[in-house]
C-alpha cells in the first residue's frame, strides 16, 4: 500500500536511481506517466534493480490528449515499448478531459486488458458520476482511481465509493507537496511517535485503506517515506487528524472535472 510516485522525476539518470534504490529498500509498487517524460527512464531503474519483474507492481496513464480509441493502443504501446515490459500490472486514464468519451475510450483499455498487454484497468481524477459512467461502460471492474488525498484533502465521498464498489483508492501528492510539515496537528503527532510528518501522513492514508505512492527522487526521503510502514496510529492519532479544519486542493488546473 505505498508506492513511488515519479512525477517530475524528470532528469533521466535520477529517476533511474530513484526507481532502482526504491525497489531495492523493498517498494514494490512503481507508477509513473506518459505526460512525465520518464517511463524510459523508469524501465531502466526496474530493470537494474536486483528485484525480478514479476514482483513490481508498475502503472503507467494515458495523457487527456490521447484518449480516442486508436490513440489509447498506440499509445500504450509506445509506452510499453519505452518501459521495456511486455505488459503493465495497471494503466489509468489520467483525466476525464479533452479527448476522454467512456464510450470511446474505456473500450480500447478493454481491448488491451484482452491482449494481455495491461492486467488491470484503472481511473485518475474521477469524481463519483464519472465513476458511474465508466462502470456502466466496462464489462470488468475498475481497479483504481488515483486521486489527490491526504490530511487536508482527505476525500471522504470518494473514498466511501471506492469501498462500496470495490474499487482501490490511490492517493497522488499524499504529503500535500509538503504542506503536511506546516499543520501543527501533523507536527505534534510526529513528535509523540518519534517519526515525521510526512510519515504520519501516510500511516493516516493506510489507517484509511489508501494507497499512497508518494513523489521521492533522494535516497533519505525514499527512505523516510518508507519508514511510514512502521507507524501505528492509535484512535485519538486518526480522530485529531480526521478533525483538521483546514482544506486545500494542491492540482486544480482549469481542466478538472470538479
Amino acid at each position: 500500500m505505498l508506492g513511488l510516485g515519479t512525477w517530475q522525476n524528470e532528469d533521466p539518470e535520477q529517476c533511474v536511481e530513484s526507481v532502482r534504490t526504491a525497489l531495492e529498500m523493498g517498494y514494490r509498487h512503481i507508477d509513473t506517466a506518459q505526460a512525465y517524460g520518464n517511463e524510459e527512464a523508469v524501465g531502466k531503474g526496474i530493470d537494474q534493480a536486483d528485484v525480478p519483474r514479476e514482483d513490481v507492481f508498475l502503472a503507467t496513464k494515458v495523457w487527456k490528449s490521447s484518449l480516442n480509441y486508436d490513440d489509447v493502443i498506440h499509445t500504450t504501446t509506445e509506452s510499453l515499448d519505452k518501459l521495456g515490459v511486455e505488459s503493465v500490472d495497471l494503466l489509468y486514464t489520467h483525466w476525464p478531459a479533452e479527448e476522454y468519451d467512456a464510450e470511446d475510450t474505456l473500450p480500447a483499455f478493454a481491448e488491451l486488458k484482452d491482449r494481455g498487454d495491461i492486467d488491470r484497468i484503472g481511473v485518475s481524477n474521477f469524481e463519483p458520476e464519472h465513476l458511474d459512467t465508466a462502470r456502466e461502460v466496462l464489462d470488468g471492474p475498475i481497479f483504481a482511481n488515483q486521486v489527490e488525498c491526504h490530511p487536508l484533502l482527505p476525500q471522504d465521498e470518494l473514498r466511501t465509493y471506492a469501498d462500496d464498489h470495490d474499487i482501490e483508492l490511490v492517493a497522488y501528492s499524499p504529503l500535500a507537496r509538503g504542506d503536511v510539515f506546516e499543520v501543527d496537528e501533523l507536527t505534534d503527532i510526529a513528535a509523540k511517535h518519534d517519526a515525521s510528518a510526512a510519515q504520519i501522513s501516510l500511516a493516516w492514508l493506510r489507517e484509511k485503506g489508501v494507497t499512497a505512492i508518494p513523489k521521492a527522487t533522494g535516497e533519505d526521503h525514499i527512505e523516510d517515506n518508507w519508514g511510514s510502514l512502521g507507524v501505528d496510529l492509535d484512535d485519538e492519532d486518526v480522530a485529531t487528524i480526521d478533525g483538521i479544519d483546514r482544506k486545500d486542493r494542491k492540482v486544480d488546473p482549469d481542466f478538472a472535472p470538479w
